[in-house]
């Protein structure tokens, strides 16, 4: 029997990560994003290097230590002995979404910061969560006094009324007052992996699309896809990237599919004069 040596397409390898909610690996599949950006990124010596922290942290803890205990041990640890902290001066440098960058450097965003504690508290047994708060991502930890809510730029726990406090704006922007308020715990659900892996491709995404950076934005839509199979517009956006680089076949492809599962949107009929002048250009 012949075997099959061929090494599978950074793509492909972050397809099999996703694949199933049920064993999708967020830290590993958060890792393999920096992929596009560095080829030779060597995954499995970046998991490696975490598995060691993880050992030094245990070393640090009694086996009947309280989970508050290890709340604080992990913060010491990661926040003052590590110097891990937000990239206030940089950023929206792409870097500070990879997480084997983060490693290398100590500076990041709060969800590549999350990840990276979160993966830390699983290695010692902590119930951790990612939370999609808007604008600000944050991680809550359930404890036997209740749930601790953490930013991840500083490890320190918000009050409820400074997570009010900062979701205010957001709400006045939304229209979110008065008669529409939402309870605060509404923003304070846990996000799944793949909500988690889309927000860090949606990041990537803002910046890229900002940078009018073309090929590194296709990069980013093709996971977007490959994580989000049914979310048409994403479908749209790697269309529009494929036209912007003059790949006129596959965007007609993606538009189309878009118009076929989206017609209630508000963009259908720009949409629709994109696709005529597609089929132009393709003699379609």
């Amino acid at each position: 029997m012949k075997l099959d040596l061929t090494v599978p397409s950074a793509l492909e390898y972050f397809a099999s990560l996703v694949g199933s909610d049920q064993d999708l690996a967020l830290f590993e599949a958060a890792l393999s994003l920096g992929q596009d950006e560095y080829p030779e990124l060597d995954l499995q010596a970046s998991m490696a290097e975490v598995d060691q922290l993880v050992a030094r942290l245990q070393r640090r803890l009694a086996d009947d230590a309280s989970a508050l205990q290890r709340v604080r041990v992990l913060n010491q640890f990661f926040f003052t002995d590590l110097g891990f902290a937000g990239n206030v001066n940089n950023y929206y440098d792409p870097d500070n979404s990879f997480v084997s960058q983060l490693l290398r450097t100590r500076r990041g965003i709060p969800i590549s910061l999350a990840v990276l504690w979160m993966e830390l508290a699983q290695g010692l047994k902590l119930d951790a969560q990612g939370v999609s708060f808007p604008g600000h991502f944050m991680v809550k930890v359930n404890l036997p006094m209740g749930q601790a809510v953490i930013d991840p730029m500083s490890g320190r726990s918000l009050s409820k009324e400074e997570l009010s406090e900062m979701l205010e704006p957001f709400r006045r922007r939304s229209g979110l007052v008065d008669d529409f308020e939402a309870p605060l715990g509404l923003y304070l659900q846990a996000a799944s992996p793949r909500e988690i892996l889309a927000r860090m491709l949606r990041n990537l995404k803002e910046i890229y699309r900002s940078q009018q950076d073309w090929p590194r934005l296709l990069a980013v839509q093709e996971r977007l896809v490959v994580l989000l199979p049914e979310s048409w517009p994403e479908y749209r956006d790697r269309g529009l990237v494929h036209a912007e680089l003059g790949n006129s076949r596959q965007a007609l492809s993606d538009l189309e599919l878009y118009l076929e599962h989206a017609s209630h949107m508000v963009d259908t009929e720009q949409i629709v004069e994109q696709v005529k002048i597609l089929r132009i250009q393709t003699g379609i």
